[in-house]
């Protein structure tokens, strides 16, 4: 079990929420961000946890686009073993994507999503292409008489091309179903079986984890991934001490430096992210421009991982934001979680 030494001071630490002038209070946060579970860990230690509306301890909760610094984090490793070259083109390993947009992409530009693709992620577009990808994965329910793609791996074939790539930052689901198709292939084993033996066996788990997966069995990498809050905050806590857990090294160091130092900048900005000015994305992580050096995975409706390294902090939140985009909830989570570091650093 994970040490605890909880805090009754942490509730009413103030802050004021971006784009507002009245401060909040952390307790406030929570319900204003449709919390269903957090966890605070400051040195190793639970300092504070608290559970709402239907998740508790024992329970799991979607991850989302979590699941997505998962397997990331597998991708840069096996770039870090020598199995993947980032500077190879995608076609070299999955000869079945080369007509697809995602043929002549570098497994870097996979990894960082600086892909140029025809796919849209706006959430709102009733037509925009992210619904056609979770439909073939049977995520959701497919329409009667539905004759698209029946899988994942179909979809990508489907995929075309929109522009050259490495110029700009898009955060499209679909890079990261790419990258699973990556892992599986240059490792002879499914993206569940390489988490299960390369992460999720290391960490001292109190729980299973389970993932979705489409009629062919594939596990969606994208987004798939259900955990307990306190096995994605043990996650985040060997990330925070430099990839080791209990004495062992699970994540080389390089790969977890790698991931804090970011991505590129000015292929970021073109992206247009109004919440996280200066950041980046590398490894399907997010990098905040913070003066801590926080870096982050992020799911839709507010599931997040926040890992400040300067305040020796990690935060693991599961909730049910009524939005889909982490736009609508970061003016209130991202400052919060800033004035709660503060605190754990005696500020």
């Amino acid at each position: 079990m994970l040490p605890r030494e909880e805090r009754q001071d942490l509730d009413a630490v103030t802050f004021v929420p971006l784009g507002k002038t009245e401060p909040m209070t952390w307790a406030q946060s929570l319900s204003a961000n449709y919390t269903d579970g957090i966890v605070v860990l400051h040195k190793g230690k639970i300092v504070y946890e608290r559970y709402f509306g239907a998740l508790r301890p024992n329970g799991q909760h979607a991850g989302q686009s979590v699941t997505k610094s998962f397997f990331g984090t597998i991708g840069a490793m096996l770039v870090a073993e020598g199995q993947l070259d980032p500077n190879a083109k995608v076609e070299q390993y999955i000869p079945e994507l080369k007509d697809s947009g995602f043929g002549s992409a570098t497994v870097r530009q996979v990894l960082d999503m600086t892909t140029s693709i025809k796919y849209s992620e706006n959430y709102a577009d009733p037509k925009a292409e992210i619904w056609d990808h979770v439909r073939a994965g049977n995520v959701l329910p497919r329409p009667p008489g539905y004759q698209g793609p029946k899988s994942f791996y179909d979809f990508l074939k489907t995929v075309g091309p929109e522009g050259e790539h490495g110029q700009a930052f898009a955060y499209k689901t679909v890079n990261s179903d790419v990258l699973g198709w990556l892992i599986r292939r240059v490792t002879n084993k499914s993206v569940g079986e390489n988490l299960s033996e390369r992460i999720w066996s290391k960490l001292g788990m109190e729980q299973d984890a389970y993932i979705a997966i489409d009629t062919e069995g594939t596990e969606f990498a994208g987004g798939g991934l259900y955990t307990g809050l306190r096995d994605l905050a043990r996650f985040g806590e060997m990330m925070r001490n430099d990839g080791q857990f209990n004495g062992q090294q699970v994540v080389p160091k390089a790969v977890v430096d790698d991931v804090r130092q970011g991505g590129d900048k000015q292929h970021f900005a073109k992206a247009g992210y109004a919440t996280l000015p200066g950041g980046s994305y590398r490894n399907m992580w997010w990098k905040l421009n913070n003066a801590d050096g926080a870096y982050s995975a992020r799911g839709i409706h507010g599931q997040a991982l926040y890992i400040d390294p300067k305040a020796e902090m990690v935060i693991a939140r599961y909730a049910s934001f009524p939005m889909a985009a982490n736009a609508f909830n970061d003016p209130t989570s991202l400052p919060a979680y800033q004035a709660l570091a503060d605190k754990l650093m005696g500020k």
